[in-house]
């Protein structure tokens, strides 16, 4: 992810376009990977539900969240289980998806959504007909090449899905992303250096290729994220207070600290900083508060 970063920086134009999603996607998988780095279980859900918390604690913009969100979701089936199998990858890939989509107030195609649909419907489709034992590596191996495959056909789509990216001629880097994290699971498997050459064929992803981001119009206003104790009810009103004043509104648990309370991540695109943070507060203590001014274009 640190060596796509600068691209996928380049070609960042949806929702914001403000060069910032490779870097915002390898700042928080670094958090997932720093939670896990020294941790030993033979416990691979609980593995990755480790890495999936912190990196939600510490996600950033958009895609960073909808990842770690991702991860969370795909660690789910995973847990009590000592390896990967083709159904649990299924299960996981199908989770997630679920997960992602209920976190988004106004979930939008053509963005790392449409890479999640198609990695989800490959691994179902194609998991009844494997011809390999499906317990096995090889079965794994398999499904993962075929989801790789959809994926790719998904982040071309992205370009001809949203008006942003058609008119700026670039696929969405958040998708890329995405397929980026489906292929090193694939070499992690098969223990080899990913694949990535057929990325150049992406549009606006050449090393070449033009920072697009730096011509395209960013939006006035904030990002605001921050991390927040509510139970179900109160995470609820404060999401529809939140879709009331911004946008890309993201709300998800984090992990149960009682019976109906969670820990969540909020994070909300608004005019005002102060708006948001008055609705946040009413509901409870946020802690981990971080406001991001939309307008700029350096990755941070």
């Amino acid at each position: 992810m640190a060596n796509h970063s600068d691209r996928l920086n380049a070609i960042n134009v949806f929702p914001v376009a403000d060069g910032d999603t490779g870097s915002n996607l390898y700042l928080t998988v670094r958090a997932g990977h720093d939670a896990v780095s020294e941790l030993q279980t033979e416990d691979l859900g609980g593995f990755l539900e480790v890495a999936a918390r912190a990196a939600m604690e510490s996600a950033r913009g958009n895609s960073g969240t909808l990842l770690a969100v991702f991860l969370s979701g795909l660690s789910e089936p995973l847990r009590g289980q000592e390896r990967l199998t083709a159904p649990l990858l299924a299960l996981g890939l199908e989770r997630a998806k679920v997960r992602s989509w209920s976190a988004l107030s106004e979930p939008v195609e053509g963005t790392m959504l449409s890479v999640i649909n198609a990695a989800a419907l490959a691994a179902t489709t194609n998991l009844t007909h494997l011809k390999q034992d499906p317990d096995s590596k090889a079965a794994v191996d398999t499904l993962l090449t075929q989801i790789s495959q959809a994926g790719k056909i998904a982040v071309h789509g992205t370009q001809n899905e949203l008006p942003s990216l058609s008119e700026a001629g670039v696929v969405d880097a958040g998708a890329v992303g995405m397929l980026l994290m489906i292929d090193e699971l694939r070499a992690a498997v098969r223990g080899t250096e990913a694949d990535l050459h057929g990325y150049d064929a992406f549009h606006g992803y050449g090393v070449q290729a033009p920072r697009v981001h730096l011509n395209a119009e960013g939006d006035e206003g904030v990002e605001v994220m921050c991390t927040i104790t509510l139970d179900a009810l109160k995470a609820a009103t404060l999401r529809g207070q939140l879709d009331s004043v911004g946008d890309s509104v993201i709300l998800s648990p984090v992990n149960e600290v009682s019976e109906e309370v969670y820990r969540w991540r909020i994070h909300v695109h608004v005019p005002d900083s102060e708006q948001a943070l008055e609705l946040i507060r009413a509901q409870g203590d946020p802690v981990n508060v971080s406001v991001t001014d939309l307008c700029h274009h350096d990755a941070s």
